[in-house]
């Protein structure tokens, strides 16, 4: 099959599924809407912060606050597009009409990396202008430092998330169990290891913590540690997660039956 048909295909099984749809449509509105009544909070309270919090605050960031929990969204994304398949049997078909499996990964990731970017761009903007206008004279603009980078980053971090959980779950080819253990991986262990200080160096290279760099503008937010990487360091240390997962993927797929 050409590749041209494969990446048909794999739209075809995207847009045709409701829950994959509904995912990446939570993650938009989770993060457009959980940061902009956030940056609503922070304009109405920001007189009371200490002075140390108000010169460190990035209002850029302030605006992608509710990505904490739209990565979530994208995470489950990546675990249904592939897990799915499993799930109902699909992969079978799948695998006799597309014999290559390299090709068939490929055209799978092609396709679900283009949408979660596409959204990712959507909502870093859509958050950036709405959380901008929420926040008063403590916002910044689109032409501002580093602003735009952070702006595209935040479609750049989405689209890497998806590729990340796409990878494990090819690996684990279950979806409950790939969203399990994405969840606990990005989000729970980065929680736990910022708690000690001991362990802290080691969560600024756990995917999330890395990649949410790009989404910076101000070099260190108020109550976060200097990072040994800048934002462009830690986006290519996400790429490497991802890289690595997708590659556990392949190697799996290769080498057992569907």
């Amino acid at each position: 099959m050409a590749f041209s048909a494969v990446l048909t295909s794999e739209w075809t099984k995207i847009r045709t599924v409701a829950s994959t749809s509904w995912t990446l449509a939570t993650a938009f509105l989770v993060t457009v809407g959980i940061g902009a009544g956030l940056c609503a909070v922070v304009n109405a309270t920001f007189d009371s912060m200490s002075e140390p919090q108000q010169v460190a605050f990035d209002p850029t960031q302030m605006s992608f606050s509710g990505m904490l929990f739209g990565q979530l969204a994208v995470l489950v994304f990546g675990a249904m597009v592939v897990g799915g398949e499993y799930s109902t049997g699909m992969i079978r078909s799948s695998l006799a009409a597309v014999p290559v499996r390299g090709s068939l990964l490929l055209g799978k990731l092609t396709v679900a990396t283009v949408l979660a970017l596409v959204v990712g761009l959507a909502t870093g903007f859509l958050s950036f202008f709405l959380g901008q206008a929420l926040l008063g004279e403590h916002r910044t603009t689109l032409g501002g430092e580093n602003v735009l980078r952070a702006v595209i980053g935040v479609g750049l971090y989405m689209a890497l998330l998806a590729v990340f959980a796409m990878g494990v779950a090819m690996m684990l080819r279950n979806t409950a169990a790939a969203i399990a253990i994405l969840i606990s991986f990005v989000l729970i262990l980065s929680i736990v290891l910022n708690l000690v200080d001991a362990t802290r160096k080691i969560a600024d290279y756990l995917p999330n913590q890395a990649g949410s760099a790009i989404m910076q503008t101000v070099s260190s937010p108020a109550g976060s540690s200097d990072a040994p990487y800048g934002p462009w360091g830690g986006l290519g240390i996400m790429a490497l997660w991802a890289a690595a997962a997708v590659l556990g993927g392949y190697l799996v797929l290769s080498k057992r039956d569907a």
